[in-house]
């Protein structure tokens, strides 16, 4: 389904696609890796997950937005359960922690009825409720930022499922 890139450590590699899915559903937030020319700019964003796409609600106006209309390549990442293993010595510490990094594109959604559908899936995301309603007004203030997945990899450390 998705292009995975090698990893290193192939051992600790998530290739089961419905646990990859499932890390993206669990968790509420996720950091977006932009460029801004040749600098990197990571923002950690609340999001939606549904199918093969992302969603994020933003302020319309700010860096970001900027950035996103001059290039819309964007690598994202969620990690959870994430703990410290302590150790006697210090480079024998480590961590545990499952996480998905990915590819994609985003673009902003101009479709009122696709706001109002993205919106819904971010709310279910976080409150597991699909029963909302947006005032015109709040459609206004905000925009919506759709992330299409091109590829994503998972990794988990330290735990096993």
């Amino acid at each position: 389904m998705f292009i995975s890139p090698a990893m290193r450590r192939n051992e600790k590699e998530i290739t089961d696609q419905t646990q990859i899915r499932e890390i993206l559903s669990a968790n509420c937030v996720l950091r977006i890796a932009l460029t801004d020319g040749n600098q990197p700019y990571l923002v950690p964003m609340n999001y939606g997950f549904e199918g093969n796409t992302i969603y994020l609600h933003s302020a319309r106006q700010g860096k970001k937005l900027d950035i996103i209309k001059k290039n819309n390549n964007v690598c994202f990442e969620v990690s959870d359960h994430v703990e410290t293993i302590e150790s006697e010595k210090a480079c024998n510490f480590g961590t545990r922690y499952r996480s998905v990094i990915g590819t994609g594109k985003i673009t902003m959604v101009t479709d009122r009825d696709a706001i109002i559908k993205a919106l819904r899936i971010i709310m279910r995301q976080h409150t597991e409720s699909t029963d909302w309603t947006f005032s015109e007004q709040m459609l206004l203030r905000i925009v919506i930022l759709e992330i299409d997945i091109l590829s994503m990899t998972g990794k988990i450390s330290g735990m096993h499922y």
